[in-house]
């Protein structure tokens, strides 16, 4: 830009000069000058900062409803958050013992138009100044996904904008982008209260998977935990999720005092599987209510020793696989060998005893462990809008006219290396994970 400022100037000297030499008109000189500056800046702007030709920014509004949060964000091209707005259903669904998809799917009808109008009155554009909408179509609840992208369908048609259809847990996985100069590839850690898996970002929508849960999600087994320690009629804890709870008591319990098997110690693989601790914990929390002599219900007085317990347990779990995921990458050349990434997204990614054990891991195999921060990690419209950006910019899955879309409340990620990873057999080192 500054080479083109140059000799649009340079131009205008030299026929200054001529002028001069002419005895012309100044009236008719001023209107000449006027015109070449004029010539020169429309100039700069249609060559671009780089001399490439110019174009608006890209905006897009991002909008989320695959579980129990409804959110909305519009996002610049460059990650600046415009305008962003949510609605938790949490309250409800901690009154009900857990989330009732029926139930989930009114909430969403009932708030959407309000969040996604909140989001962007806060960014001060209009929807007819969006480049384009992304919305959450896959993986999720099936229910809760059918009202965001039906909403989102009748928004494109009328305002006649190109649809991004986005996949949740690639959204989680590069959110991390957003804030930090995070390249490809990079592998993943993705745990939240649906997901918990193992993978190689090495692009926009390329992904190698490496693992993932067998059974339920780190998130899910927690919440069940808390439900069974009826933590919700703890004082302290009835406002919390379960998850939270959990991490809560734990600050304050001796996990020494409860003894659980680690899951899986036997399966040289980076899956995961989290159903038997949670049947574990069940038979441990029936001997002690029977020793206390109280019924189901009614806080045990080891509550915090078990919360400590469970949570150590999950973090072991998540540490041993991520730990044998950088093994597998180093021997398989999948990683960069300068400044090599772990990042840890999701819900679960809000618990600190997790990461601190996962950050044990990273330290010693010299990775950098890379984490959104907590409003990040759940749910929420911004990952969604940021998802857009970064398809708009790699022309992946920019839809015209989606008349066929349809979400999917199963869906795969990327290509399955899991077997390969199982062949590999890869024992893990020692590492001792107390924190």
């Amino acid at each position: 830009m500054r080479s083109s400022r140059c000799e649009a100037a340079q131009e205008r000297r030299a026929l200054a000069r001529w002028v001069r030499k002419s005895n012309l008109d100044p009236v008719c000189v001023a209107m000449t000058m006027r015109c070449l500056r004029v010539r020169a800046l429309s100039s700069v702007a249609a060559r671009g900062l780089h001399g490439h030709p110019w174009r608006e920014p890209s905006v897009v509004l991002g909008i989320e409803t695959s579980c129990d949060d409804t959110a909305a964000a519009v996002v610049a091209e460059r990650g600046r958050v415009l305008g962003e707005a949510l609605h938790s259903q949490k309250e409800t669904h901690l009154k009900t013992g857990g989330i009732i998809p029926p139930v989930a799917q009114r909430l969403h009808r009932e708030h959407l138009d309000r969040v996604v109008k909140e989001a962007m009155d806060n960014s001060g554009v209009s929807l007819n100044e969006l480049t384009a909408i992304a919305t959450t179509i896959k993986p999720g609840l099936a229910l809760s996904l059918r009202v965001g992208l039906e909403y989102s369908l009748k928004l494109i048609e009328q305002y006649e904008k190109p649809f991004i259809p986005i996949h949740h847990m690639e959204a989680h996985a590069l959110t991390i982008r957003m804030l930090q100069a995070v390249e490809f590839p990079f592998l993943v850690l993705l745990i939240s209260g649906g997901h918990s898996l193992l993978a190689v970002v090495r692009g926009v929508d390329d992904f190698l998977l490496l693992g993932q849960t067998l059974d339920e999600a780190p998130g899910d087994t927690l919440d069940k935990v808390a439900r069974r320690l009826s933590l919700k009629n703890h004082p302290a804890c009835c406002t919390m999720s379960g998850g939270e709870a959990i991490e809560y008591l734990a600050r304050t319990g001796n996990r020494l005092h409860v003894e659980i098997t680690q899951p899986m110690s036997r399966h040289l693989d980076c899956d995961f599987s989290f159903s038997g601790l949670r049947n574990q914990v069940n038979q441990i929390i029936i001997k002690k209510e029977k020793e206390e002599g109280i019924q189901s219900g009614q806080l045990l007085s080891c509550v915090n020793d078990i919360a400590a317990t469970v949570q150590h347990t999950v973090a072991v779990h998540l540490a041993r696989r991520t730990h044998r995921a950088i093994l597998f990458c180093k021997k398989e050349d999948l990683l960069p060998q300068s400044n090599p990434a772990l990042v840890v997204s999701g819900g679960v990614a809000s618990n600190e005893y997790i990461i601190k054990v996962l950050q044990i891991v990273t330290d010693a195999n010299g990775i950098s462990l890379k984490c959104p921060p907590p409003k990040l990690c759940t749910d929420n419209g911004i990952m969604i809008a940021w998802n857009g950006i970064e398809r708009l910019r790699a022309g992946i899955g920019v839809l015209n006219k989606p008349k066929t879309i349809r979400y999917e409340p199963k869906a795969p990620l990327g290509i399955n290396l899991s077997e390969q990873v199982r062949k590999a057999a890869l024992k893990v080192p020692h590492l001792k994970l107390n924190r």
